[in-house]
């Protein structure tokens, strides 16, 4: 009944909040904590069995955390590392779908290549969930986090176009090398093509016409169902319509919301794919009692041993494709060796090792059919699923709780912070000049006749000098590291010191309600303010 349904969702939401609540006391990040009580969970006697559509995965989860990791990506970043990001999310995929192909064919007794790169293209591509949810908590340096995001957006695609030829020749018994690579090139540049079209008029509908902040928020929601729907209806690939249309918006945003719509919309975002993000991984741990029962004709030491030696392949393809990726367009090319500096090999080693799957490859697996056309039950399906699994249990098990201790072997460390800080002092003296211009040259007579306008012309006078000194090394330390935040705790104490005296307005019923709630609104963006 929907009553029972409903109810077990509910209570997955709320394993979820309070499973991520432990894992913040704990200090492992929530999506590897969720895998692993997913599996424990599914141990538990008498507990009803959770199967999962794989439709219902790529239809109603896929296209959000996709299209919020790519609004999340800054596309000047992204577009200044596409050779990396290309080579890793298009060529390591398909050289990791080939390998594999060959080596499972030649590991496991009566098994065709073509279910090779079926098996390949499931689990080859890193996941951008894992990725983004993964590294959000790590100081690392801003280029290997962008090139990791960014490959793990595209790569998708790849990935599952591999799946789909291979599964393809699997049931029509015939594959054509050249139809099929000039049939991927199409599919992939035609989803791009479609997420731009989208793009282009879901930015002229917030652009052009009086929306509200709900109204604005709410196409946000529909957009990523509405580019991936209308790309896998024509049989193009929906998942790089997601990734370019959420490039595309993402980059324009500030031409088209203003502040209330980007506050409400970031809200909402954030609970949205907090939620998201935690039932694809509850899940993925759940689905072990079901894939298990499944492994008709293997037993589970032999399949073990199998997923096990598969899992360290794709590791070690992965960290021997990263080193030439790196350096050999180098050594090829001048104007790269010219124009950027040479990638520390600590670094290099780190993208090699965070390289983990996730729920993409678990649907992906689940969507192999059951029978093939003729009726019979679809050969080594259930051992392809298992191998599916334990490879996303030790990628992102494994190597995402070992990133920490990678990154403190390798003495990897992000010197970006100094510049961060200096980058962000310039900008500031940059905008406080413009603001002295514009009223030197529009309130002239304002400043010299009315204190206030003085006064606030006397503050970004400060504000620049004292900036202009921090870029130089003359502000006193202490100025930085005491005052501030002293400072600004104060100014957090005094908002919360208006708080109370609103909460006893309302229980006083001294003024009517919606003036109360204006004023806690105010309250709100003036302490979001000081928080950040």
């Amino acid at each position: 009944m929907i009553q029972n349904h409903l109810l077990l969702v509910l209570s997955l939401l709320f394993t979820i909040s309070m499973l991520a609540i432990l894992s913040s006391k704990i200090k492992i990040s929530y999506p590897i904590f969720l895998v692993i009580a997913g599996l424990a969970i599914s141990l538990i006697p008498g507990l009803p069995e959770i199967r999962v559509e794989p439709d219902f995965v790529f239809l109603i989860f896929l296209p959000p955390l996709l299209y919020a990791a790519a609004w999340n990506t800054s596309w000047n970043d992204f577009w200044k590392y596409k050779r990396p990001i290309g080579l890793l999310g298009f060529g390591l995929v398909i050289f990791t779908s080939a390998t594999v192909a060959v080596v499972a064919h030649w590991l496991i007794p009566e098994f065709p290549i073509a279910y090779g790169f079926l098996l390949g293209g499931i689990i080859s591509p890193p996941d951008a969930i894992a990725a983004s949810s993964v590294l959000k908590d790590l100081k690392i340096p801003k280029r290997v986090s962008v090139i990791l995001e960014g490959e793990s957006l595209v790569n998708d695609a790849a990935s599952i176009i591999v799946f789909r030829f291979a599964l393809a020749a699997i049931l029509t018994q015939e594959f054509h090398f050249w139809r099929a690579t000039e049939t991927f090139f199409i599919v992939a540049l035609m989803g791009i093509g479609i997420g731009l079209a989208i793009g282009y008029i879901i930015y002229g509908i917030h652009h052009y016409f009086p929306t509200t902040p709900a109204i604005d928020t709410s196409i946000t929601l529909i957009s990523p169902y509405v580019m991936y729907i209308v790309a896998e209806h024509f049989h193009f690939s929906g998942v790089l319509a997601v990734v370019t249309g959420g490039l595309f918006l993402g980059f324009r945003s500030q031409d088209y919301f203003g502040y209330e719509s980007r506050l409400q919309a970031e809200g909402l975002w954030e609970t949205l794919i907090f939620l998201l993000n935690g039932f694809v991984f509850i899940l993925i741990g759940l689905q072990l009692p079901a894939i298990v029962r499944g492994m008709d004709g293997y037993s589970i030491g032999t399949a073990t041993g199998y997923a096990i030696l598969i899992s360290l392949l794709i590791i070690i393809i992965r960290l021997a494709w990263v080193f030439p990726a790196a350096h050999i367009p180098r050594m090829l090319i001048k104007r790269i060796r010219d124009t950027e500096p040479r990638p520390p090999d600590s670094g290099v080693f780190l993208i090699g090792w965070a390289g983990m799957r996730g729920i993409v490859s678990l649907a992906a697996a689940l969507s192999i059919p059951l029978l093939l056309k003729e009726g019979t039950p679809f050969p080594h399906r259930n051992l392809i699923l298992f191998v599916s699994f334990v490879v996303i249990l030790i990628t992102l098990v494994v190597q995402g709780l070992s990133l920490k201790t990678v990154i403190r072997l390798l003495k990897i460390e992000s010197n970006e912070q100094e510049s961060g800080r200096k980058n962000a002092l310039v900008m500031r003296v940059q905008m406080a000049e413009a603001v002295l211009s514009y009223l030197d040259t529009n309130y002239a007579g304002e400043i010299a006749g009315n204190e206030a306008y003085k006064r606030v012309r006397d503050r970004y006078e400060r504000m620049i000098e004292t900036s202009k000194k921090r870029i130089r090394g003359e502000e006193p330390e202490d100025d930085t590291n005491t005052f501030l935040p002293q400072y600004r705790q104060m100014l957090v104490e005094l908002v919360k010191i208006r708080r109370l005296l609103i909460r006893q307005f309302r229980y006083k019923n001294e003024f009517e309600e919606e003036l109360i709630k204006e004023r806690e609104r105010e309250l709100d963006l003036e302490e979001a303010r000081l928080s950040t």
